[in-house]
């Protein structure tokens, strides 16, 4: 299960991405981490922007609300998504098959 964790400004979790990938999707659960395939390569911040830009899109909420604190360097990484509480985010989630 997914730990979404809020904190004063939205929602934070747990990431395991794999850049690379043959598109771009939500794969599930990951441990306790959100496992997210992505097509961009993990070369100067691709993967990254890529994660940030389908999160955003995926949550309905502009690009700047979603940021990885965390983790930029790595496969597994921790993202703050402001304005959303936990349940909108987990429900968000669960339509992308989480």
């Amino acid at each position: 299960m997914i730990d979404f964790i809020e904190v004063p400004a939205g929602v934070r979790f747990t990431l395991h991405v794999q850049p690379k990938a043959r598109r771009t999707e939500i794969v599930g659960a990951h441990g306790t981490a959100l496992k997210i395939r992505v097509q961009a390569p993990p070369v100067e911040g691709a993967a990254n922007a890529a994660v940030v830009e389908f999160l955003a899109e995926v949550l309905g909420v502009p690009r700047r609300n979603v940021e990885i604190v965390s983790g930029a360097g790595s496969r597994t990484k921790t993202v703050e998504v402001r304005g959303l509480g936990r349940l909108a985010v987990a429900q968000a989630l669960m339509v992308r098959g989480v």
